[in-house]
């Protein structure tokens, strides 16, 4: 059998858990049991990281020694995931004797190969962070590039690791093992960031500054640097230097969960760290994006930008912002939040959340959709067969595309699984629970019942029930409590593996169905007052409101005409492209629309290079409103289009094409 090893990151146990560390260790659960669905051996490791300054910091301020603050805020971690239902076969401290044992000895190891030495520090350091940062590394304004706050000077003796010696290496592993950092455009990211100057690691603290750490084994006076000490934590779980064996059954099968906040320290300090061990980089590191919040509740916000947007807030303590697990699970439930957790985002990119877009979700995917499709199968099941599943006659060509489509939707959700892209593999199946709803709207079992077709009903019945116990096998390893009711419903063993699912015919006809009530009840919210109620607008404008003809009716989801024409779109060739100083994604274009010449930025660092763009006849929105990203003017928008982890310019195929003309 096929092993599949997947870690979250260790989380800091400065704070308690909000919906950021729980949307990656239920990602973590989703995987682990997905897989096991595929016949593989699975072992998932979480954890906290309880070393470094603020922990010391944090304990001193609750009149508390450091360990245990550190035990409460482990036990809080601990308590969140069984309370989200998460099944990690680990759950590793920093603080645990069988991690500092190893640590020790690879930092021993490396000392004694010349790979870590003594040397003076001089430059800025971020207390914070607990981090240094070299003149280069510091953003614009002089700030920590991680989190924007100042730095300050300092000069120590410190012992360093030897990183930049491997660079060249590095740069030439990622570029030759494409699914080694996903999605691509994080690749590039990592790769962008070594073309700059790299200096070694400096990877100790003295203890006259602070002595919560692992102690180094070579000289007593100093701790471990707390980011060399945590990602030792995915190797130390998994038996590295006590079980051997073990650990290299598992470790070529290691998947490493991140969000994007920490991808250097994954993709640079850490395969440069293993490699001086002597160990292979994990086979994946999958980056996710950010939950973020709405500064102002009416934005209207692209949440691919999201991290660039000055309309959201990343979630932080001090702004008082933070989304709890807690929150989510009292409103609905916890399956429910597992499966808007991942449904909701794109692996990769940022996503605005709200206790709306929650709801909302709920009650059309869950409540709507597959609960009312559950329900009508189970009671017309009841009420005509004696609540136990029909045998089918002859199928007719409706219920044979149905049964196709469900067996491709559980094809591509195993394929969406295996790339960690679970939003995707949600989504085939959804279309195949409303395709069910569909297909009942077209048969009207119904209206057979009345007509005493029993023959046809009983073939319409048993392909509803056989599609529900596919989708709720496809669900399990998102809503494993929810998915297990609605598999009993429908008398389906709670037992489920991809082959199951990719069969037809798997209900035995005579088996009972039960009604174990509303799956998904509705969950109705009171509706937002609006800023200024009707009853406090003047009264001239309530009659001249009164006298307007009422507006035709646009369905939803659609724009009118005269909608569609306020937006101006023009072709515009690109004259000249040159990165935007201190940020990742950004370019700064200048553009030839016509007679006019505009500056544009665009968020398409990653996937162009500015040499690459001379000469290219892009569409721009023309008549958008300017803009500031970085402080500096945008006059327009370049139209794009994305798909997975690639982004394509739209663009005119013909390079003597005027500049300027309106498209449209």
């Amino acid at each position: 059998m096929k092993n599949f090893y997947v870690t979250t990151p260790i989380y800091y146990v400065n704070a308690r858990p909000h919906i950021g560390h729980a949307y990656t260790t239920v990602l973590g659960d989703v995987l682990t049991r997905y897989h096991k669905m595929m016949d593989e051996n699975t072992w998932f490791l979480t954890g906290t990281d309880e070393h470094g300054a603020k922990v010391q910091i944090a304990a001193n301020d609750l009149g508390l020694t450091p360990i245990q603050h550190c035990d409460n805020i482990a036990a809080d971690y601990q308590k969140t995931w069984k309370n989200l239902n998460i099944a990690n076969n680990d759950f590793i401290r920093t603080t645990q004797e069988r991690h500092i044992k190893i640590v020790k000895k690879v930092l021993q190891d490396l000392f004694d190969r010349g790979l870590i030495y003594k040397g003076t520090y001089e430059g800025h350091y971020c207390v914070p962070c607990e981090q240094y940062c070299s003149e280069q590394e510091l953003d614009s304004d002089g700030l920590c590039p991680s989190c924007g706050r100042p730095t300050e000077t300092r000069s120590e003796t410190c012992y360093y690791f030897k990183l930049k010696d491997s660079r060249e290496w590095l740069i030439e592993y990622i570029k030759t093992h494409p699914d080694f950092i996903k999605p691509s455009y994080r690749a590039n990211e990592t790769l962008k960031h070594l073309e700059k100057e790299m200096n070694d690691l400096c990877i100790s603290r003295p203890k006259s500054r602070f002595d919560w750490g692992i102690e180094l084994p070579f000289d007593p006076d100093y701790v471990c640097y707390v980011w060399f000490d945590a990602l030792l934590n995915y190797v130390t779980a998994m038996g590295f230097g006590s079980d051997d064996e073990r650990f290299r059954e598992w470790w070529q099968e290691s998947h490493h969960l991140i969000g994007k906040d920490i991808l250097f320290t994954h993709t640079v300090y850490w395969p440069i760290m293993l490699k001086a061990m002597g160990i292979q980089p994990p086979k994946t590191i999958q980056t996710h994006g950010w939950w973020v919040v709405k500064k102002d509740a009416h934005a209207d916000v692209a949440p691919d930008n999201a991290d660039v947007c000055p309309e959201v807030e990343k979630m932080s303590k001090s702004k008082g912002n933070v989304i709890t697990p807690e929150t989510m699970i009292s409103t609905i439930g916890v399956d429910a939040f597992r499966y808007f957790l991942m449904a909701e985002m794109n692996v990769g990119s940022d996503m605005v959340i709200s206790i709306d877009s929650y709801i909302n979700r709920y009650n059309t995917n869950l409540s709507n959709d597959l609960g009312n499709l559950l329900n009508r199968a189970v009671k017309l099941t009841a009420a005509n067969f004696d609540s136990k599943i029909p045998k089918p006659g002859k199928l007719e060509n409706i219920d044979a595309v149905l049964l196709e489509k469900a067996k491709n939707a559980v094809c591509a959700l195993e394929n969406h699984i295996r790339d960690i892209q679970p939003s995707r593999g949600i989504h085939e199946i959804l279309t195949v629970i409303r395709a069910t709803n569909k297909y009942m709207e077209e048969t009207k079992p119904w209206e057979l019942a009345k007509k005493g077709d029993r023959a046809r009903l009983a073939t319409v019945l048993y392909v509803s029930i056989e599609v529900l116990r596919i989708a709720g096998g496809a669900l399990t390893p998102i809503m494993p409590a929810k998915m297990a009711v609605l598999r009993e419903s429908v008398g389906a063993s709670t037992e489920v593996s991809f082959e199951e699912l990719k069969n037809y015919g798997i209900s035995n006809p005579g088996t009972p169905v039960k009604d174990l009530g509303i799956l998904f009840p509705k969950y109705l919210q009171e509706k937002e007052t609006s800023i200024q109620s009707s009853a406090e607008k003047p009264k001239k404008q309530e009659k001249s409101v009164k006298e307007k003809k009422p507006a035709p009716v646009i369905p939803e989801g659609c724009i009118s005409i005269e909608d569609f024409f306020k937006t101006e779109l023009r072709t515009a060739k690109v004259i000249a492209a040159e990165p935007v100083p201190n940020t990742e994604k950004l370019l700064k274009l200048q553009v030839q629309v016509g007679e006019e010449q505009r500056q544009i930025v665009a968020g398409i660092a990653l996937f162009y290079k500015p040499e690459d763009l001379i000469g290219k006849l892009v569409v721009i929105v023309a008549n958008l409103a300017p803009a500031k990203l970085r402080g500096i003017e945008s006059n327009g928008m370049l139209l794009a289009a994305s798909a997975g982890d690639s982004l394509k310019l739209v663009t005119v195929d013909t390079p003597d094409f005027p500049s300027g003309i309106k498209i449209g």
